[in-house]
């Protein structure tokens, strides 16, 4: 009789392209070096868990790296990078420059991508409100807010919340670093053993391509954890946030990855980790 395998926590969100993605390892259906047992949450649920090390390898927006690199690594496989994928900043109607620099802006979370490219473009300085990403239109809807930050689906259905565009925050980054944004990526602890991260980032990789392969297998987990999404933004969903680079970051994703933390790192003074911020090749 075959022992049972190790178990070890695995942070992912219940958005589309995590489901997608994740739904062979998590159900035995790629060989694995552990069984991984789901935990999931909102992505700056995640990032928090992360920041107090507590998940062996788990889903952080790329915005929280510079705060974990000194205890996570990346994972080449299971992020969520690409073009024409960013968040978007929207508002009941279009804002004037003066506006938008003393605007009230509802973001998803302090340590989210989306708020570090807010920073980034230098057109917000007005203060911030922190709420879950799928309470922010409806926020800004009913005049909470001036404008918001909205990730995911939003992307897709603001307009039906009688909302405008302010600005495309991936369209910012693309035209000022020419380079695909980095949203979010997996990271393991660096205490982890390196052949269990590697063999994990090789699992992860032969989960999506079994998602690819058998798309009907994953349609209903990834159903039940939607939020109601109807099946056409789901699909868009998955189409827009699993790209190549979900696969393999690649060079050009490793280097995008590195310039969004290195941006932040220079701000802060915080050295990158000497042995750098990716797994190494065996």
């Amino acid at each position: 009789m075959n022992a049972p395998r190790t178990a070890m926590p695995l942070g992912l969100s219940p958005c589309p392209n995590d489901t997608f993605i994740f739904h062979a390892l998590l159900h035995d259906l790629v060989p694995a070096p552990c069984r991984f047992v789901p935990h999931m949450a909102d992505v700056e649920e995640l990032n928090a868990l992360a920041l107090r090390g507590e998940l062996p390898v788990t889903k952080v927006s790329a915005g929280v790296l510079p705060h974990i690199m000194e205890n996570y690594r990346i994972l080449s496989s299971g992020g969520a990078l690409g073009w024409g994928c960013g968040p978007l900043v929207v508002a009941r109607e279009a804002l004037s420059p003066d506006q938008c620099r003393t605007a009230r802006v509802a973001i998803p979370g302090r340590m989210t991508t989306a708020a570090r490219l807010l920073d980034l473009t230098g057109r917000f300085s007005g203060p911030r409100e922190d709420m879950i990403f799928s309470g922010i239109m409806d926020a800004v809807a009913q005049g909470r807010v001036d404008a918001g930050v909205i990730i995911h689906e939003g992307r897709f259905t603001y307009a039906a919340h009688g909302l405008v565009k302010l600005l495309d925050l991936g369209q910012w980054w693309e035209e000022t670093f020419h380079a695909p944004l980095p949203l979010g990526v997996i990271v393991a602890r660096r205490d982890l053993p390196l052949p269990l991260v590697r063999a994990t980032q090789a699992a992860i990789a032969a989960s999506l391509d079994h998602a690819h392969a058998r798309p009907q297998d994953s349609a209903d987990y990834i159903r039940a954890h939607a939020q109601e999404l109807s099946d056409e933004v789901t699909q868009a969903h998955i189409r827009t946030f699993v790209t190549d680079f979900s696969r393999d970051l690649g060079d050009a994703g490793r280097a995008a990855v590195q310039r969004l933390v290195e941006s932040a790192a220079a701000e802060t003074g915080r050295p990158l980790p000497p042995d750098g911020l990716f797994v190494p090749a065996p």
